[in-house]
């Protein structure tokens, strides 16, 4: 086990890098105010160092709002912000060291139920797709993980270069900006018909939308993957 001050003073942190990376993408980002000790904790019980981006958001950020808010980075916010990693990886209350989030971490949601999590060791046992230290997304329009062929570092530069319009093509409608922000930060939206219907899938702008809690968001999704192919797609983030 590595202190903390072995995690913290390193040579070459990544934060100047990355808030760089972040100011110089296309697409608008909010960077959260950090709470010093929520980073504290979180980053001695993740092992991480602040030399990784990882280790950066969870020591500088509360979290990032990409793009409107239709994506959400977690990391170390003032209480009653937003969600912490710790919180929705359900981190334990003090630090253990044989705690390990084995299926991967959650590192982040956007407003349709859609998951990014970054793979642990135990894939085969999670019957997630990728290798570990690659980042995975559970669609909500198909209700299963999808390997991104990206690391984290790799991962949080495409989240502000502009991919994400293609990435979300088909899950876009127009006007959906305004929408996205009138959520508030434990929410997203619900679609009638649901995600992976065909009617949804024929044409997005058809669906009526609300705003719903994230956990019931989530709770319905994995419920679904559940009844329709009898498969558990594990922690989609506690919200």
């Amino acid at each position: 086990m590595r202190e903390l001050n072995q995690l913290i003073d390193v040579e070459e942190p990544a934060w100047p890098e990355l808030r760089e990376t972040l100011g110089g993408g296309s697409v608008p980002v909010e960077v959260l105010p950090a709470d010093t000790d929520v980073a504290r904790t979180s980053l001695l019980q993740l092992q991480v160092t602040a030399r990784s981006y990882l280790g950066a958001v969870v020591l500088h950020c509360g979290g990032l709002v990409v793009d409107n808010g239709w994506v959400r980075v977690f990391g170390s916010p003032l209480e009653g912000a937003v969600p912490s990693l710790a919180q929705v990886n359900q981190f334990p209350g003090a630090f253990d060291s044989a705690w390990q989030p084995d299926a991967g971490l959650v590192v982040a949601h956007d407003v349709l139920g859609g998951v990014f999590a970054l793979n642990g060791g135990a894939l085969a046992r999670a019957g997630r797709p990728g290798a570990p230290g690659e980042i995975v997304y559970f669609a909500p329009d198909s209700l299963r993980w999808e390997a991104l062929g990206a690391g984290h570092s790799a991962w949080l530069a495409w989240l502000v270069s502009g991919a994400l319009a293609e990435f979300y093509t088909d899950l876009r409608w127009t006007g959906w900006q305004d929408e996205v922000r009138a959520l508030k930060s434990d929410q997203g939206l619900s679609l009638f018909p649901p995600l992976w219907s065909a009617e949804a899938r024929q044409d997005i702008s058809a669906t009526s939308r609300r705003a719903v809690p994230m956990a019931e968001l989530l709770g319905v999704a994995r419920d679904s993957c559940r009844e329709f192919d009898g498969a558990d797609p594990g922690l989609l983030g506690a919200v």
